[in-house]
């Protein structure tokens, strides 16, 4: 980003992830809301978060928890209303709390108008055209188009019955059945995403996450291909993504964020050569793009070293901001990805510290703030559309999307006033409240509310520089800005000498000026 501009808001902003039937239900069924959510405001503000960012809180038959959108353009009664929004926007406001909103642009719900339309037009309709609706192959069309897999297992063809009563047409989903892709070479398309993101922006969002940023465009005729596509697998090189045609896509996005001054979109791109990758964060595409290297990286000093690089460099080919994520609502949650128990958590919170001292913008996803593990749940429990269509093969992502615990010793910790929540809360959970957290000085949340105060109070986190220290075997150390920020990381079995400088804040407890394995350590 140039040194002569204002730096953007967004561009070294911490933000929050909120997954809404997660976080807070005011009315007792069970199910998070936006009234829940309004009620934890003062929760956030003390916690330090610039923004915020809503999973999907459009209208939604939830065949997907909301990213099978059958209308964008209003708020699912799940969660509340639009005017039960516009208080939650107006009450971050006041705060200094931005709103960011999930954008659906791939595909519709199949109870979208559109789409129920299409399906009664019959072939070669106009109201056909605004999906991917192909004639069959082999013998009366039996088998699908190509040999396309879904993300989320199974084939990612759904022939329908059509209008006279036959078998007929088949429609393209790259994710669930009921997710119809869209074709974005319909200009139907294109003007009514214009119509959403100006309904919110005028309503006073700040913002949107892009959902599947890089797969709005399909490759030419549709080949099949010879990659494997397993469930949840994604690769580069993956024909159903990342093709040319997106980028104009999103350039007539970022034509209309342009006329609102300081709305920021955030692309979830999948991509992972560093060059394909800065395509989105051209300057008049994406302002943010996720790189998700360091979610994929393990608890190692080398991968962990390459995945900071790397995502650095790839943000330095178009001079944008980088971003990082450690959670979301579809990995797995950082203590159990780094091996679970007392030491998961330590390398959680160490690789939070070195998240937070890089440039760019941060990503938290609720509940990080209180260590919050992944939860094994029994198959009866689960809900994720993964767990059907993989054959229950693959478990899915619910474990990462258990509710937030906030006070009391038994489930549903606050969550709820209803013991029947949506996804079960584990009763080991008592210890990790935010009541109790908030009282306890070394808690986990007390360790993010003051890394959070300090990467905003202390002019050693401004600037893009990052120079690499030397430092032992197993080890990482890095310089930040031009102000002298130091992060040491400890991913060896031994403590780690740290040098010279004041300590202003540790993921775990110094022993005699050395940090212990799986701790990390920031200097000024």
């Amino acid at each position: 980003m140039s040194s002569q501009q204002p730096e953007p808001w967004w561009s070294r902003a911490v933000f929050y992830q909120i997954y809404p039937r997660s976080f807070a239900d005011s009315n007792g069924d069970g199910v998070g809301d936006l009234d829940g959510a309004a009620s934890r405001l003062e929760y956030l503000d003390g916690l330090g978060v610039d923004a915020l960012w809503f999973s999907p809180i459009t209208v939604s038959p939830m065949a997907d928890h909301g990213y099978d959108v059958s209308d964008p353009r209003d708020i699912d009664p799940l969660f509340g209303d639009l005017a039960a929004f516009e208080r939650l926007i107006a009450a971050a406001h006041e705060r200094g709390i931005k709103i960011t909103m999930d954008l659906v642009p791939n595909h519709t719900s199949s109870q979208h108008p559109w789409f129920q339309d299409a399906l009664a037009a019959g072939p070669r309709s106009p109201a056909r055209d605004r999906y991917i609706f192909r004639d069959g192959r082999g013998p009366g069309g039996r088998k699908p188009p190509n040999n396309w897999q879904s993300v989320f297992g199974g084939p990612s063809w759904t022939r329908v019955v059509e209008p006279d009563g036959n078998p007929g047409q088949w429609y393209l989903h790259l994710f669930d059945v009921e997710q119809p892709d869209l074709n974005w070479d319909n200009p139907e398309v294109s003007d009514d995403l214009e119509k959403t993101l100006r309904f919110w922006l005028e309503r006073g969002v700040d913002g949107f996450r892009i959902d599947v940023a890089h797969g709005m465009a399909k490759p030419p005729g549709l080949p099949d291909t010879d990659v494997e596509m397993r469930p949840r697998m994604l690769n580069d090189g993956d024909p159903r993504f990342n093709h040319a045609g997106v980028h104009e896509i999103h350039r007539n996005i970022r034509r209309v964020m342009n006329d609102y001054p300081g709305a920021v979109t955030i692309g979830e791109v999948w991509v992972f050569d560093n060059a394909s990758w800065a395509q989105y964060l051209r300057a008049d595409e994406l302002h943010l793009g996720f790189n998700f290297r360091l979610v994929r990286a393990e608890f190692d000093a080398a991968e962990i070293h390459d995945a900071i690089d790397n995502t650095l460099a790839a943000a330095a080919i178009e001079n944008a901001a980088p971003t990082w994520t450690l959670e979301n609502h579809d990995v797995p949650r950082a203590p159990s990805r780094y091996g679970g128990g007392a030491a998961g958590l330590d390398r959680a919170r160490a690789m939070a510290m070195a998240t937070l001292a890089l440039p760019g913008a941060v990503f938290l996803y609720n509940g990080q703030e209180l260590g919050l593990p992944t939860v094994e749940l029994p198959d009866e429990s689960l809900r994720d559309p993964t767990w059907e269509r993989s054959g229950h093969t693959v478990r899915g992502r619910d474990g990462c999307r258990i509710p937030i615990p906030w006070r009391g010793d038994t489930p549903p910790f606050g969550f709820s006033t209803s013991s029947e929540t949506w996804l079960p809360m584990p009763p080991q959970w008592a210890a990790l409240t935010v009541e109790k957290q908030l009282n306890q000085p070394d808690s986990t949340f007390a360790f993010f509310r003051r890394a959070l105060e300090l990467r905003r109070s202390h002019a050693e986190f401004t600037g893009m520089r990052v120079e690499w220290l030397r430092s032992p075997r197993g080890t990482l150390m890095f310089e930040r800005g031009d102000h002298g920020l130091r992060c040491a990381l400890n991913a060896s079995k031994w403590a780690l000498p740290l040098p010279d400088g004041e300590v202003i804040l540790t993921s775990t407890p110094l022993v005699d000026r050395k940090l212990p394995p799986n701790g990390a350590a920031w200097l000024v």
